[in-house]
């Protein structure tokens, strides 16, 4: 058993209905940590789920009081999240973890890590952009850790070539929350985000050219969007079904026999493709970031400005055998296939302490100090676990 820290974003409470894969996938990890009997507390907006030990970053999560579309690269989000990170980080120091996870965006945790010789290991669930690009080739080290959820993706952290320290770790899903669903009623289907980037429009514009149902599912996210290019084509063929809870949508993903997964941007992962292959329905993708890796033989691509092609593909998928994406998930993409491989990268960073690195310091634009500074010697073994020792997180 191990004392973990879990760090999360904190756009968005983690609590169903999520808002994102991002939250879904804080909410799924912390869940099966604790269920496999790890003490954790989850760092993320005090107005998270209650079943989980919170240790509040922000009072409540901060699309509230600074909508993203709004107040995005202002002053005054920037500063109002470097207080709550400043603070999450002096929980860090006084609390006794062998290891955080932090799935979060902010450049302040992977510097901690680096600094203060805490093992980390750090969860990438985006493209690099600036601060946080920045943050993690600083702070790669033997005890700090990095991930991402696909092949497509550690290209784009590192064209280079990854360091040591950077590993593929894929998402995984419950599949019991996820059931299989042996046949589709020839509908279509699309869940996510509604924003431009997420492309609903497209799925929505196939679906006209096809004379296919279609039913959208997710929060709505860009509402000018949604006003604009979603709401003038609802009717009896398109159909907003809204936000739901895992179970419900299920549910209904389960009824379609196709789902167009339509990005717009370098997709990481793409969680929602999972989701509905898990319920055995087939995929007809835009070819953008990893879809065409994690998808595979369960669906079929096209250029995002390729009509007939992407028309041509969902036709395709929905001759899919059911059993094919259904296996595809139960083999690469479960719950316990993913925390498996966390726990494995969790020894390695308390291992990596044993390493012998220069010490770095970042000013405190970068890296607050903290109250209680850091120094981790190199841990022995203790039975099952790792005792730090010193004068260390157990402090």
């Amino acid at each position: 058993m191990m004392r973990i820290a879990v760090i999360s974003h904190v756009r968005h409470p983690i609590a169903p209905p999520f808002m994102g894969g991002m939250e879904a996938h804080s909410w799924a990890l912390t869940h099966a940590l604790m269920a496999r009997g790890h003490d954790v507390t989850l760092f993320a907006a005090a107005d998270s789920d209650p079943e989980f030990n919170i240790h509040p970053i922000l009072p409540e999560h901060y699309d509230l009081k600074y909508p993203w579309n709004d107040y995005i690269e202002t002053r005054v989000l920037h500063d109002y999240l470097d207080a709550g990170f400043a603070r999450a980080m002096q929980g860090m120091v006084d609390g006794a973890f062998d290891v955080v996870h932090n799935n979060s965006l902010h450049r302040y945790p992977p510097r901690l890590a680096r600094q203060h010789r805490v093992p980390t290991v750090t969860s990438l669930h985006i493209p690099p952009f600036d601060a946080i690009h920045r943050a993690v080739r600083e702070s790669c080290a033997p005890w700090s850790l990095f991930t991402v959820t696909s092949a497509k993706q550690i290209e784009c952290w590192w064209p280079e070539g990854p360091p040591p320290e950077a590993h593929i770790a894929h998402n995984g899903i419950d599949l019991g929350q996820w059931p299989f669903s042996p046949q589709g009623n020839g509908s279509a289907v699309w869940s996510g985000r509604i924003s431009r980037t997420k492309g609903p429009h497209l799925a929505v514009q196939a679906a006209l050219r096809l004379d296919l149902p279609l039913t959208l599912f997710g929060v709505i996210e860009d509402a000018e969007y949604y006003e604009a290019e979603i709401k003038p084509h609802l009717g009896t063929l398109i159909r907003y079904g809204g936000h739901l809870r895992t179970h419900a949508l299920a549910h209904e993903m389960g009824r379609a026999s196709v789902l167009l997964f339509t990005p717009l941007w370098d997709e990481p992962f793409g969680l929602v493709a999972v989701e509905a292959m898990a319920c055995g329905v087939p995929v007809a993708a835009l070819d953008m970031g990893a879809a065409r890796e994690i998808i595979g033989e369960a669906g079929y691509f096209a250029h995002p400005e390729d009509t007939v092609g992407y028309d041509t593909a969902i036709r395709r998928a929905m001759d899919i055998p059911r059993t094919i994406p259904r296996n595809r998930v139960e083999r690469l993409f479960t719950i316990d296939r993913m925390v498996d491989r966390y726990e494995g990268l969790y020894q390695s960073a308390m291992q990596g302490l044993a390493a012998e690195l220069p010490s770095v310091t970042f000013p405190p634009i970068e890296l607050p100090e903290m109250d209680r500074p850091m120094a981790h010697p190199a841990p022995t073994a203790q039975g099952n676990g790792f005792s730090l020792g010193g004068p260390s997180l157990r402090a």
